[in-house]
């Protein structure tokens, strides 16, 4: 019951201030570098060495507050802490990073004002069993979440990378659930869940969700290609599939490989989306 009686309380607050207090959306615009800092591999976090890395970050901050000087740029890490494997393991095709590679990127979060994104890849396990793993992190006010369903597979009956994940609207849930419990349990400012998405199929029944004002949820179109591609994918399964809030995901790799194709600017993606998206991520 102290769950119900903490939501109803929110909700008040909600509907005389709008938001709740601390709360990072709308009132900033996230930018983050993706990846795990083990791997050179899985994205810009992690691929160049930290000094040289953080230098790239803070051109690319500076870009973006220039891009919008409206909107207070607010800076993030987003690690993949528990990544989809090729190998079975435990049978689950998942694996945690260390407690010493997560207190690290912890500490690399901290060092530049950064808040972090802990981002759960389940292979063939589920969120309920993952995420109480993360739930002693979450309790940082700094610290918040990721999920991917590209890398769901309990339901395709797969190892992660022969099909494309879902998730259904429920999963969404839970993981909205467990964050709001956090939030009141520990008086914490709203926690962001962030959710990957780039094919009609990675989240079901998206009308289902239903939002929770400790938790700020934010579809992030992540497909990588040309910038026509991009736009066309954050039309029709963020823009044509509103939740909450929207993000956009730029790959220094991958959207320059088509022919003819670059790196969308931060000037490119506020003018050519609609609505703004108030999360970027560069893999």
């Amino acid at each position: 019951m102290a769950l119900q009686r903490d939501s109803l309380r929110a909700d008040s607050i909600v509907r005389k201030s709008g938001q709740l207090p601390g709360a990072i959306l709308p009132g900033h615009r996230i930018v983050a570098f993706y990846g795990n800092i083990r791997s050179k591999g899985m994205g810009i976090l992690g691929r160049e060495p930290k000094d040289q890395m953080f230098r790239k970050f803070d051109k690319v901050l500076k870009e973006w507050q220039a891009a919008d000087p409206t909107l207070p740029i607010q800076p993030a890490l987003h690690s993949v802490t528990i990544t989809a494997q090729g190998s079975a393991g435990d049978g689950k095709y998942r694996l945690m990073n260390s407690k010493s590679t997560i207190e690290e990127t912890r500490a690399w979060a901290k060092e530049h004002n950064c808040i972090l994104f802990m981002d759960v890849q389940v292979g063939l396990s589920d969120l309920k069993h993952e995420l109480p793993k993360l739930a002693e992190y979450m309790k940082d006010p700094t610290i918040h979440l990721g999920i991917d369903p590209e890398f769901a597979m309990q339901t395709k009956g797969v190892r992660p990378g022969k099909k494309i994940g879902t998730y259904d609207a429920k999963d969404v849930n839970y993981a909205i659930n467990f964050l709001a419990r956090i939030v009141s349990e520990n008086h914490l400012p709203p926690k962001i869940l962030m959710v990957h998405r780039f094919t009609q199929g990675m989240v079901t029944n998206y009308k289902n969700i239903k939002l929770d004002p400790r938790v700020q949820v934010v579809m992030d179109m992540d497909g990588w290609g040309d910038p026509t591609l991009k736009k066309d994918s954050y039309k029709a399964y963020i823009e044509k599939q509103p939740v909450q809030y929207t993000g956009f995901k730029l790959f220094y790799e991958y959207d320059i490989k088509p022919r003819n194709s670059h790196l969308m600017t931060p000037k490119e993606v506020l003018s050519e989306l609609n609505p703004k998206p108030l999360y970027i991520q560069y893999q």
